[in-house]
């Protein structure tokens, strides 16, 4: 069972309890995923304290890389949501360092992806969209309805564009998590196969060592690119939710 876990490329994203605890019949047992979310928080935490504690005039390596994260996600809510989307600078910067560290954090062996995961990637989603519901309907009242009827549509469309407008909002959340979670998934199962191949390979001898040069080299590009991905992964997930908070700031088409 152990040699078949190591091939396994779905075994690497079980989750296991780490304190088991059950409340009221429900199973609330500190998970190795509740762990990796821990440390994901904790990591990004305290590289944001460590690298501006100086708040030197001329910043270090460090300090550059926490000021040109802080520029990035800034400008980048800047251009989607306006001035007015700086007050949801703190939730979207959050949500970008999380995905992004959650992500890189995978990448290492033995370690957990928390963004593979669908519970967690959606959650994030319903965050994100329970945010944009709240403070619509907080700060325009109905008019935040306005969302769902845009300007210009004949009255014969009306209806049917309303109801694919209604349609769309409430696939968002959807649509967020899955992006996330599937390509975390997509990515890790394949590595784990060609890294499979690698180690399945040199068992056979001379032989096979020669003929695992290829899925080993395949396996490094993988990781080159799972790298990359890690990072666009943790952009696409904020410059959309940057969208959707706009539409709770400007709900007129």
């Amino acid at each position: 069972m152990a040699a078949a876990d190591k091939v396994d490329p779905i075994h690497q994203f079980q989750i296991h309890p780490i304190i088991p605890l059950h409340i009221g019949g429900y199973d609330v047992s500190f998970t190795n995923s509740s762990l990796f979310m821990v440390v994901t928080i904790v990591l990004a935490s305290a590289f944001l304290y460590w690298s501006t504690a100086s708040r030197a005039l001329i910043p270090g390596r460090l300090q550059s890389v926490s000021e040109m994260a802080y520029e990035f996600v800034g400008n980048m809510l800047r251009d989607a949501a306006g001035k007015q989307g700086m007050q949801f600078f703190p939730l979207v910067f959050s949500l970008f360092m999380f995905v992004l560290v959650a992500n890189l954090i995978g990448l290492f062996p033995y370690f957990f992806t928390v963004t593979s995961h669908i519970i967690v990637t959606f959650t994030l989603a319903i965050l994100v969209i329970g945010t944009v519901v709240v403070y619509g309907f907080a700060k325009h009242g109905l008019g935040f309805l306005k969302l769902f009827v845009p300007h210009g549509v004949p009255g014969l469309l009306l209806p049917l564009v309303v109801a694919i407008e209604v349609i769309s909002f409430v696939s968002r959340p959807v649509s967020l998590s899955v992006r996330l979670f599937a390509n975390m998934l997509a990515g890790h199962i394949t590595l784990k196969v060609f890294s499979g191949f690698v180690v399945s390979l040199s068992a056979l001898g001379a032989v096979g060592i020669a003929g695992s040069v290829l899925p080993l080299a395949m396996a490094v590009a993988l990781t080159a690119l799972e790298l990359l991905v890690a990072f666009l992964q943790a952009y696409v997930f904020a410059v959309l939710t940057c969208m959707y908070l706009n539409d709770a700031l400007h709900p007129s088409h």
